[in-house]
């Protein structure tokens, strides 16, 4: 196995299967509707915020890949929701679908060997599809082990570990 397809596999793995953490799928699962916007004292994010924020920086990644001079939303207010809940929950679940889809098609740039990993961005900086990969993976992990102590401090279960 070459050095570049090695580490689209990592790459993959880390993105898809969650390695040492759990992957969204799991930490949304049977989420009630009914806590999804509950406040915890000393913990400054609701569930909502959470998924709404894994969403849109998601999404963000992904454009500033695909789209040359994709616009970012302001920072840092664009990326957070208002509303402590979501107003129903459909709102929820689009979020959740909008998600994996993204990262689904994070995912497919990664596995598509005519993507170079490391083709600059036009406008300069480290914009490379792997650095958004890596960027991806991080920052989902971070705010994943968020989602799963508010979850745990809330008294809901995780399964699928």
């Amino acid at each position: 196995m070459n050095t570049d397809t090695a580490l689209r596999k990592v790459l993959l793995a880390s993105l898809e299967e969650g390695g040492a953490h759990v992957g969204f799928e799991a930490a949304v699962k049977d989420f009630p509707a009914g806590l999804r916007g509950r406040r915890v004292p000393g913990i400054p994010h609701t569930a909502w915020h959470l998924v709404y924020h894994l969403w849109i920086a998601q999404n963000d990644i992904l454009e500033y890949i695909r789209v040359p001079g994709h616009p970012s939303p302001a920072y840092p207010s664009g990326y957070w929701p208002k509303e402590d809940a979501p107003a129903d929950g459909r709102e929820w679940e689009r979020k959740v679908r909008a998600f994996a889809k993204d990262l689904g098609g994070l995912c497919a740039l990664v596995r598509d060997p005519g993507e170079d990993l490391f083709r600059p961005r036009p406008e300069g900086g480290d914009g490379s599809l792997a650095r958004a990969a890596l960027l991806a993976i991080d920052h989902n992990s971070y705010h994943l082990g968020q989602l799963i102590d508010l979850r745990m401090l809330l008294g809901i279960a995780v399964r699928d570990w």
